[in-house]
């Protein structure tokens, strides 16, 4: 049986996790088994799950989950991929997942792959395909262990219903107690898709000159329903919150549309948004490192090209 830990935010499954949980689908499928998913916690909409393959969703409503806390939920992941007996257990690339899959590896004694970019290939043993050398190289890693660990990078998946409402089921586990005490949490407010889970991303560099003028970039990204983004300069230069910055050494993304506006193209900042499925560059410099991996470029003065982008999107829209 292939196990899927099922991230949750406000009482609801994020998208991470719906891919997480189609991914595990198609692994079963592959590996002739099931398909179920644990849910640590509570979510309005957990039965959705099954649309994407869960054929079953465990839950355990303890409110030692009410806080993420990495010891409280690794042990309750690998307790349950113990008794259900999962051959494979699949999490979200995501700062949770990150934290997650060495103390869960641990625990399983099962080898694991981070990061993984395509279903694993199970005809001779079981491997699973990961980006390396900032993706710039793609390999093949062998799990051999009788439980294999994976975790999933965001969009690497375009996810199809599959299936129904699933059943949602308590399971029964001895959930530790946290070893921190929460006292308050401070959150971002924001109905702005994260940028690891992004379809779409507006992003913008030094030439916008400074932070007055960064409307221009949120109001393509209102129109397209995008998430804003911001190179390394900027934010260090506290235009934008560090949250927004993509790159090597911020956040790494794949959205289905990147859209680069005053960005060169830094070998820095490329690492972390060239699985972008589609990049758009927009920079009146046309000797930009930038245009070499766009696959659509204008060269042209950001301060007249954006906002005639935006109004021609408005009037597609309308």
């Amino acid at each position: 049986m292939v196990l899927v830990f099922v991230e949750t935010e406000n009482c609801k499954v994020r998208k991470a996790a719906l891919e997480a949980v189609y991914y595990g689908y198609l692994t079963a499928q592959k590996l002739g088994t099931s398909c179920q998913a644990l849910l640590l916690g509570n979510a309005e909409d957990a039965t959705a799950l099954g649309l994407y393959g869960a054929t079953l969703v465990h839950q355990s409503d303890s409110i030692s989950f009410n806080f993420f806390d990495n010891q409280v939920y690794s042990a309750a992941i690998a307790q349950a991929a113990k008794k259900l007996e999962a051959s494979v257990v699949i999490l979200s690339h995501s700062s949770n997942g990150k934290s997650l899959i060495g103390n869960i590896a641990y625990l399983l004694d099962s080898g694991s792959v981070s990061a993984a970019v395509d279903i694993p290939e199970t005809d001779k043993g079981f491997s699973v395909r990961k980006g390396v050398y900032s993706s710039k190289a793609l390999v093949n890693i062998e799990i051999n262990t009788a439980i294999k660990l994976v975790s999933v990078l965001g969009n690497s998946l375009q996810i199809s219903v599959v299936g129904s409402n699933a059943e949602v089921q308590p399971i029964a586990l001895d959930v530790l107690q946290p070893g921190i005490k929460v006292l308050s949490v401070d959150k971002l407010q924001s109905n702005v898709t994260p940028l690891p889970e992004a379809e779409r991303v507006v992003s913008g560099g030094r030439g916008l000159k400074g932070p007055e003028n960064w409307g221009i970039v949120e109001e393509l990204a209102d129109v397209l329903h995008a998430t804003t983004a911001c190179s390394r300069p900027v934010s260090d230069a506290d235009w934008r919150p560090h949250h927004e910055h993509v790159g090597q050494t911020g956040i790494a993304i794949r959205p289905n549309l990147y859209i680069a506006i005053g960005i060169s193209g830094a070998i820095q900042h490329l690492a972390g948004v060239n699985n972008s499925k589609t990049i758009v560059v927009i920079n009146k410099d046309p000797e930009a490192p930038f245009f070499k991996s766009a696959n659509y470029g204008v060269v042209g003065d950001l301060f007249d090209v954006v906002p005639k982008l935006t109004a021609a999107i408005k009037n597609l829209n309308a």
